[in-house]
């Protein structure tokens, strides 16, 4: 047997090495006689392994020189770069929201007639569930919760829909206008830490709406809370019609969008009200001032009894006529936009907007992300998120929250979209500026923000409209401050958080799966319901049942698995019983990157790293992969990526057999 370790390092007693436990480590008698113990093989060993939590807001550190190490020609430098920065980062801010304003018209441009034609349908839209998933279909459609809002209201007022049927389709554009900011969301797939962050900070407000949705849209089946409520309040104020509703951001972006494109909105609102005339029409406005004359006009009636009086009515042959003052109109003056003489249909112009602005806006949106990495460092970077996201002290800590929704709700009032404010937020959680538990009560915000720009333009219509058009401005608004008060004030019940982050961790390992979380909750899910919907309750309530009972049962079993798996059979304590592909998305990612590998085989050549996809994820995991023990310390300081840990190992195990 080879000698003990020990004779090397120190001398030996009579009794020769001390028999070594299985859990014990090596020890010899030392000169004193007392027992000496071999250092540690590691002192990383002595410190408490902490797990980082992975939502937590990176620190923005500053790089470069110190501003006090600076001389003057330096610092002047630095001023006028960062006076420089600011201004790039406004205007690139500026053609954002521009970009979505250009992407809400293509989105109009290609489906807003199909949009309208679905309005049409009333028999439907008596159906709550109809009305809800088809609130979010012409929503998605025509990107814009305030268009598909105003056809409701249009209709309404035309008494070709009532109120109590148009309130789940405002429920439904509720929703529908959360998939702007999910789709922003997707611009910063590139780094895996920032897509976390922002594909959750996006969809908390996805997850607040369908949560809210399923509470309230029942309640209201049932009781009718929020018309009765509302009905209420406009029969009790006598509320006058008053002016139109200001716009402020309109004011800056409108000089830039109408030199590109311009919509006659009304075309859509003639479809779902039902004038034939429409159908034919073009959303794309060619006269942009336009008056208006009576006329008097001779016009053929059914009988002698729809004339306007008896001294202007007469009759040839089969036909009865009278006169009638009829509304003219007459063209003025021609809009100036890019596509006002084109030969183009509203498809094609539609298609051409719908690549240009995503073009634009996915610049736009990494342009902003570059420069807000670059300004946020250092200490600049400290004194925004400790304004955004720190507290009140105790005991007024609270009141923070409510203070974000009011500021949410300012801020959209002021932009006039929920959308494009949302958007904006989107970057900065992607970059650690705003964590999610602040981003969320300014969301909650911007959806009440929102409703009181459909209300101040609701007191804007005419008398004979008015009741109507404020009692479903009105039912938005008491929906989202009953979302609220449901999903917020609790801290325990602000469940859409953790679903958030749930959705955010998954969708950062699997990147594809934000693509097919966007189709499914918003295009495929919708249709899936409305087709059911049409075929009638019967067929509804026959499939739909069972597949939510499914869903809550799969629901139940999932928290019992994480809190109390003793309560479950054995077999179901985990989902192993089940194939893989039933509850783990690895088997599908496979399939997903062997078909997009096939496919850049076929398009770019041969593909180097096609055998290297285990190696990348290896890399990835790398990256954040925790402390490990070593046999040296010096390694530990001294780690590489590609520093091969099997030797130490190796080596290792050998000395542990040559003590023993």
């Amino acid at each position: 047997m080879a000698p003990p370790r020990a004779e090397l390092e120190g001398s030996r007693s009579s009794s020769g090495t001390e028999e070594l436990g299985s859990n014990s480590k090596p020890s010899v008698n030392g000169p004193a006689g007392e027992p000496e113990l071999f250092s540690a093989y590691s002192t990383i060993t002595l410190v408490k392994d902490e797990p980082e939590d992975p939502w937590a807001l990176p620190k923005l550190e500053a790089t470069g020189i110190k501003w006090r190490d600076l001389n003057i020609q330096r610092k002047i430098f630095r001023v006028v770069e960062a006076v420089v920065k600011i201004a790039l980062l406004l205007g690139f801010l500026y053609l954002f929201i521009c970009s979505l304003d250009i992407l809400g018209s293509a989105f109009q441009l290609v489906g807003g007639k199909a949009a309208g034609d679905i309005f049409k349908d009333n028999a439907v839209l008596a159906n709550p569930v109809a009305g809800l998933v088809i609130g979010i279909l012409v929503t998605v459609l025509v990107q814009s919760s305030s268009t598909s809002s105003s056809i409701v209201v249009s209709m309404v007022s035309s008494n070709l829909l009532g109120v109590r049927s148009a309130i789940p389709v405002i429920m439904g554009t509720n929703i529908g206008t959360s998939v702007t900011n999910t789709i922003v969301a997707l611009m910063q797939s590139g780094d895996r830490n920032e897509f976390r962050r922002a594909f959750a900070g996006a969809t908390v407000h996805d997850f607040f709406n369908w949560l809210s949705v399923i509470i309230l849209l029942p309640i209201e089946a049932a009781s009718g809370y929020l018309y009765h409520l509302t009905h209420v309040i406009v029969k009790t104020f006598d509320i006058k019609s008053g002016e139109d509703a200001p716009e402020m951001l309109n004011v800056i972006t409108d000089p830039l969008t109408d030199l590109i494109i311009q919509l006659d909105k009304s075309v859509i609102n003639d479809i779902a009200t039902g004038d034939p005339t429409a159908t034919n029409k073009s959303l794309v406005k060619e006269w942009c001032k336009t008056a208006f004359s009576m006329v008097e006009q001779n016009v053929t009636v059914p009988s002698e009894l729809n004339c306007t009086s008896p001294e202007l009515c007469w009759t040839e042959g089969n036909s009865t006529w009278t006169v009638k003052n009829i509304s003219e109109t007459i063209n003025l003056e021609k809009c100036n936009h890019l596509f006002v003489n084109a030969a183009i249909s509203d498809l094609g112009i539609g298609l051409i907007l719908l690549a240009a602005s995503l073009i634009t806006l996915c610049t736009c949106l990494i342009l902003i992300v570059k420069l807000l990495n670059s300004m946020l460092r250092g200490q600049v970077a400290t004194v925004i998120k400790k304004i955004i996201n720190t507290d009140f002290q105790y005991p007024f800590g609270w009141v923070t929250g409510y203070i974000a929704i009011a500021v949410g709700a300012g801020m959209t009032f002021i932009v006039q979209s929920s959308s494009i404010f949302t958007s904006a937020l989107t970057p900065l959680v992607g970059i650690g500026v705003i964590s999610i538990e602040r981003v969320y009560p300014l969301t909650l915000g911007s959806n009440i923000g929102t409703t009181t720009t459909a209300i101040i333009a609701a007191l804007a219509s005419p008398g004979e409209t008015l009741a109507n058009s404020l009692q479903i401005a009105l039912c938005h608004f008491f929906f989202n401050i009953s979302g609220i008060l449901i999903w917020y004030p609790i801290p325990f019940m602000r469940i859409p958080i953790r679903l958030a982050k749930a959705l955010g961790t998954h969708t950062s390992k699997y990147r594809w799966f934000a693509v097919a979380y966007l189709i499914l909750c918003f295009v495929l899910l919708p249709l899936f319901v409305f087709g059911l919907s049409v075929a009638g309750w019967q067929v509804l309530t026959g499939v739909g049942v069972p597949i939510v009972i499914i869903i809550v049962t799969i629901i139940v079993i999932n928290i019992m698995q994480t809190k109390c798996p003793r309560f479950l059979p054995k077999i179901l304590q985990t989902w192993d019983c089940l194939p893989i592909w039933m509850h783990s998305l690895a088997p599908w990612d496979r399939i997903i990157r062997y078909a997009t590998r096939c496919c850049s085989t076929r398009h770019f050549g041969k593909c180097k790293c096609c055998k290297a996809d285990d190696e990348c994820s290896d890399r990835m995991g790398k990256q954040t992969k925790s402390l490990e023990v070593y046999e040296h310390p010096v390694i530990l300081e001294n780690e590489k990526e590609d520093v091969n840990i099997f030797p130490i190992i190796e080596n290792e195990s050998k000395v542990n057999s040559t003590i023993m």
